[in-house]
């Protein structure tokens, strides 16, 4: 997940990004995070909706977002290759690092649809996008 997506988990108690927060408590999925995205996540929410920080803290808590490690230097470069804005760039090596199913965004701009990232082993797009896949993969379980 990224900033934006952690974000819009905090902001709207109904909105996709906040299920998939419940589905991680529910232990249904796992949500993995890089430790640059969460003190990112922090900052702005100091910054704009510092009476959210607590909300912040036990969303983390109770979802058991795990962090995964920092991306080493092969997956800075990658990044910053398809990626030319260093903080979105930082955030895609994370993602690259945690090797994810997904990864989770709202940012139209530099990640989703974005044609360079098409390469990458994994899927990206919103929370909504990540539920309906969610969805289509239990139909086809159940039948």
């Amino acid at each position: 997940m990224d900033t934006s997506a952690i974000i819009a988990a905090v902001m709207s108690p109904t909105g996709g990004a906040r299920l998939l927060f419940h589905l991680s408590q529910a232990g249904s999925i796992r949500l993995v995070v890089g430790k640059g995205v969460l003190q990112e996540t922090e900052d702005v929410l100091e910054r704009k909706a510092p009476h959210l920080i607590g909300l912040f803290a036990q969303l983390l808590a109770e979802s058991n977002i795990e962090t995964d490690q920092e991306p080493d230097t092969r997956q800075l470069e990658q990044a910053k290759s398809l990626i030319e804005y260093t903080p979105d760039a930082n955030v895609l090596a994370q993602a690259i690092s945690a090797q994810p199913d997904w990864f989770i965004s709202h940012d139209r701009e530099h990640f989703i649809g974005n044609p360079a990232l098409s390469d990458l082993p994994f899927k990206i797009g919103t929370p909504g996008d990540v539920i309906a896949w969610l969805r289509s993969q239990s139909e086809q379980l159940g039948k």
